[in-house]
């Protein structure tokens, strides 16, 4: 088979074609014909050579979602079939034309939805899920800050939390991308380039803040959050190292978590898939969740959409495409 593999540590031009062997499939898994695969910034971070893939990944083909047709079943498999069209998270090797995952971190793709829009879901849904319902518990009447609001999970936590009766604010880098944010459901939006988002919030506030920043935003967010307001933690791009006010954490009741899933086990990436089907596909049936794509790419063309996925420009997903 044809996949994108890392040849070594670094910019995008590392992603280079290569053939493979395709993966075998063991009990409990299933082999997907891949038609498309999401990209995300653990791929660039795996790509870098600063996110090793957890023990049973591919070490040097990346890609944590994918959508396509089930091509062979492992023994215990018992839902799937041969030629059902799924979408599915992993723990690497989408970015080729076939994929082995556990049949549980298998969803099926809406039937309203293209294999494009399917790819997109699985990453961002699976983490929205787990970190703003699960493990902040936002509640309907509830208002939550999304730090980031035109990446994938920003747009995707804006849709889940609107349609589940939440209010809605988010950062963005520009204007557009926050008119953008509005018409997906945000209630409001803060240019960072323009307005510090301590300023602009502190006076209202805000239940539950989810951040990919870290870095100088840890105290504005401790700030800007109401008594018993929750902080989740998805990626630290800003910095890892912060300091804490713990008077101000014990005065306002604040509860601090965090998360990744890619090494998270095979048991719960299953029984998160299965709420994500439960509460989130019911969304995207009657249409109060829709996919994002901002472009697709051929799989030949990886590192051209990694450059752009770099660049923070775009809103929404980027996906490969096998043709």
């Amino acid at each position: 088979m044809k996949a994108i593999v890392i040849t070594e540590p670094g910019e995008p031009a590392v992603l280079q074609m290569q053939e493979r062997p395709i993966p075998a499939c063991g009990p409990g898994e299933v082999l997907i014909q891949v038609k498309a695969a999401g990209l995300n910034r653990p791929d660039v971070a795996q790509r870098r050579g600063l996110y090793p893939p957890p023990p049973g990944a591919s070490i040097d083909i990346p890609g944590l979602e994918v959508s396509g047709i089930i091509q062979e079943c492992g023994a215990y498999v018992n839902r799937w079939k041969q030629g059902d069209r799924v979408c599915a998270l992993l723990t690497g090797g989408g970015y080729a034309e076939y994929a082995v995952v556990p049949a549980g971190q298998c969803l099926p793709i809406p039937e309203n939805l293209s294999f494009e829009q399917a790819a997109s879901l699985p990453e961002t849904t699976f983490t929205v899920w787990h970190n703003v319902f699960q493990r902040a518990g936002l509640r309907s009447g509830e208002t939550l800050l999304v730090h980031g609001g035109s990446s994938g999970i920003g747009i995707t936590a804006i849709q889940i939390a609107a349609a589940l009766g939440s209010k809605v604010v988010v950062t963005v880098g520009t204007e557009e991308k926050g008119l953008q944010c509005m018409e997906l459901g945000a209630t409001g939006y803060v240019n960072y380039k323009e307005l510090d988002f301590e300023a602009a919030l502190l006076e209202e506030g805000v239940d539950v803040i989810l951040d990919m920043i870290g870095g100088s935003y840890f105290e504005k967010n401790l700030n800007i959050l109401r008594p018993d307001g929750r902080l989740v933690y998805i990626n630290s791009m800003q910095g890892n190292l912060v300091k804490l006010n713990i008077a101000k954490l014990m005065q306002k009741r604040i509860t601090i978590s965090g998360s990744t899933l890619r090494g998270r086990d095979t048991e719960f990436k299953s029984a998160l898939a299965s709420k994500v089907e439960q509460q989130v596909w019911p969304l995207i049936a009657d249409g109060r969740f829709k996919p994002v794509i901002y472009r697709t790419f051929p799989l030949a063309e990886a590192a051209q959409a990694h450059e752009l996925l770099e660049s923070s420009s775009h809103t929404g997903k980027i996906v490969l495409v096998n043709t």
